[in-house]
């Protein structure tokens, strides 16, 4: 039993524009399926909105910021809708203290009252909240009083501009949610300590995209193609989740192998001289609609992430990414959680020795078979599947909620 002929509203961390396909999106755009989805755009700051005022992205909020009649977007899906928030306030930076919470709540007024006249134009009675990783904002849900409160927990908060306000507010959402999800195993028992309602239901990937780079009519992406060959990838954000100690040895062991980097870089992550060693390739971002033509190109995918304590909560959309393009993947032994689900079908090393030799195995035993143990993998682990078991989740939690029933 799915949720179904509910109305939900989705408050996301991610902007529904944004580079990447999001977790957010990806789950709203599910939902909307079978119930009317309103996807509570990420709010621009005061700062934003002076700073984005000649890009695109900013012009197809600008006549939503200040008019609630305005505000919903149409999108490709009809149950979905795009509700624009009007600016907020930019107060990150200030301390943890009184005034910050003061402030905050001012901003949160500002979008409570936006989400408030939209409920009252759309005869909106009864919704479900799902706050997708928006620990930002932690009252918004308890003002609208929903017939359910979901968080869905994605990431841990590693970063300073995060963890500077988030771990008190992801706390106090934590404790008023009806329901959590949670997408790694690390994470669910943080959780769970705090929040009985709460369950793992891990991330997924888009096979029917990443299969597309089995077509042999497809083209490797003329950035890749033009790199000689043997090909080690990543695709992804490059920041400073990566062991770029352990690359730097891989790239010494490997004189023969090109390592290719696709995407986004955090410059200050980066140790000198690692861009100009001879076989280390940064090609930029590349959208993720090409996502396939580039790993096409990869001899063997990788996620070299650092083994620690922030890591061993990350559970990455890439790796099932990787294995429904039918490539060898190895990764570092970051989280052992994963072994559970990729069985035998991926290399996790513990030292670039370790990595080397995997990388020899992967290219010389790249043969049907491994690669239709890969698709098999990948094809439990997709977002259909996975979206199916937290609509069911949320439903159960929704009949009794709706029932005034304690779970």
């Amino acid at each position: 039993m799915i949720l179904e002929k509910k109305v939900i509203f989705i408050f996301g961390i991610a902007k529904f524009d944004g580079q990447f396909e999001s977790t957010s999106f990806t789950t709203a755009k599910f939902l909307a399926r079978y119930n009317k989805v309103y996807y509570i755009d990420y709010p621009y700051t005061v700062k934003d909105y002076f700073l984005n005022r000649h890009t695109s992205e900013f012009n197809k909020r600008r006549k939503a910021f200040f008019n609630s009649s305005l505000c919903l977007l149409d999108t490709d899906i009809e149950n979905l809708k795009i509700l624009i928030l009007p600016p907020v306030l930019s107060i990150n930076f200030l301390p943890e203290n009184w005034i910050y919470r003061w402030l905050l709540r001012r901003s949160e007024n500002l979008i409570i009252r936006r989400l408030k006249q939209i409920m009252t134009r759309m005869k909106i009675n009864e919704l479900v909240f799902i706050n997708s990783f928006n620990f930002h904002y932690p009252d918004v849900s308890i003002a609208l009083k929903p017939i359910l409160s979901v968080y869905h927990c994605v990431d841990p908060l590693v970063i300073d501009h995060d963890r500077r306000h988030g771990i008190v507010s992801e706390h106090m959402i934590v404790k008023n949610a009806d329901l959590i999800v949670c997408t790694s195993l690390q994470l669910y028992r943080e959780k769970k300590a705090e929040n009985i309602n709460t369950f793992f239901i891990p991330n997924a990937a888009d096979l029917e995209h990443s299969v597309k780079a089995m077509d042999p009519s497809l083209e490797v992406h003329p950035l890749v193609g033009e790199i000689a060959g043997p090909r080690v990838g990543y695709f992804g954000n490059i920041e400073r989740r990566m062991d770029f100690d352990l690359l730097a040895k891989l790239a010494l062991l490997n004189p023969a192998v090109n390592f290719v980097f696709a995407g986004p870089v955090s410059e200050q992550y980066i140790p000198d001289g690692f861009r100009q060693m001879d076989n280390v390739h940064f090609i930029g971002r590349i959208p993720y609609d090409l996502m396939p033509s580039v790993i096409k190109g990869f001899d063997v995918a990788i996620i070299p992430f650092k083994k620690d304590e922030v890591s061993a909560t990350i559970f990455p959309l890439k790796l099932f990414e990787y294995l429904g393009a039918g490539k060898p993947v190895i990764a570092t032994d970051f989280n052992p959680d994963l072994k559970v689900f990729t069985r035998d079908t991926v290399y996790y090393c513990s030292s670039a020795q370790e990595f080397t030799g995997a990388i020899a195995d992967s290219i010389s035993q790249n043969n049907d078979q491994a690669k239709k143990a890969r698709l098999l993998v990948a094809s439990e682990n997709t977002w259909e599947k996975r979206l199916t078991e937290f609509s069911t989740l949320i439903a159960e939690f929704y009949q009794y909620a709706s029932s005034n029933k304690t779970i």
